[in-house]
């Protein structure tokens, strides 16, 4: 007599019939339904052994696994999931990718685009606004609502330097209403870069205050160094003479004589009581 080869749940005969291992024991189809089938997704009925979809510990009949805004079958069709609800590859690029502000038209998923201040740009229309090139990846300059590679920017827009006559894109120096780079502003004497240095002027041309010194600048009749209005700057003028401030004082006591009466003598200047003394 032949063993029997049963249904482990119900307990009849298997022979002759489909059956499915489950636990590593056969069952029938009505049981294993019973037993193990999963409930649909989307229409929370029981999915039959034979037709069944699996999405992310989701199970869907295969007429239940659909797009949820288009509602075409998904089955053989690229999707993704857009909260928790599928949804085409079709639907999803209308509905969620973003559009290029210059065609209007979708940047698909994985395409090669540009992201600007919230804006979204094919690689290849992103163009200059002055030479309508490309700009692509390149650097560039925004004005206003348009955008331009630095070539054209500079051509149209950038300031040119006084000495050098190109463009100045950044820093710089301006000198009585007009610009310098940096490295272009010099002393007019010995052509040292005068940029974040003390300078003067003689007429329209910058000098160094080493430069102005040797070449303009009267003599401290105290100290016979020159008066150039840098650093303790003020002076005192008298007769042809000049003097430092603190350079200004009696020939014989040393006492200051800035705002106090004073006597010349020759080439001397007192105060009053040295003065008496005579």
């Amino acid at each position: 007599m032949s063993d029997r080869f049963d249904c482990k749940n119900c307990n009849e005969s298997l022979y002759g019939r489909k059956y499915i291992l489950a636990e590593d024991n056969p069952h029938c189809i009505p049981c294993y339904d019973r037993l193990y089938a999963n409930t649909c997704q989307e229409c929370k009925e029981i999915i039959g052994h034979n037709a069944k979809l699996f999405y992310e510990n989701r199970h869907y009949h295969e007429h239940c696994f659909r797009c949820f805004r288009c509602d075409r079958s998904l089955a053989d069709e690229p999707f993704t999931s857009q909260d928790d609800a599928l949804v085409c590859s079709d639907c999803y690029r209308n509905e969620f990718s973003s559009k290029c502000v210059a065609c209007d038209k979708t940047v698909m998923p994985g395409s090669r685009m540009l992201e600007y201040d919230g804006s979204t740009w094919h690689e290849d229309c992103f163009a200059c606004h002055g030479c309508e090139k490309p700009i692509g990846t390149e650097a560039f300059i925004p004005d206003k609502n348009n955008y331009y590679c630095v070539p054209c920017y500079e051509g149209r827009f950038a300031p040119q330097c006084s000495h050098c006559k190109k463009a100045l894109t950044k820093g710089g120096v301006t000198y009585k209403d007009e610009v310098w780079h940096k490295e272009c502003f010099l002393c007019t004497g010995c052509k040292t870069p005068l940029a974040g240095q003390p300078f003067t002027s003689q007429g329209e041309s910058p000098y160094c205050v080493k430069c102005f010194s040797n070449l303009y600048a009267k003599k401290c009749a105290g100290c016979n160094t020159a008066i150039t209005g840098f650093g303790d700057g003020k002076y005192v003028s008298f007769q042809e003479r000049q003097w430092h401030q603190p350079c200004f004082k009696c020939s014989r006591c040393s006492v200051s004589l800035v705002g106090s009466g004073f006597f010349p003598d020759r080439d001397l200047i007192l105060c009053t009581d040295c003065n008496n003394e005579d």
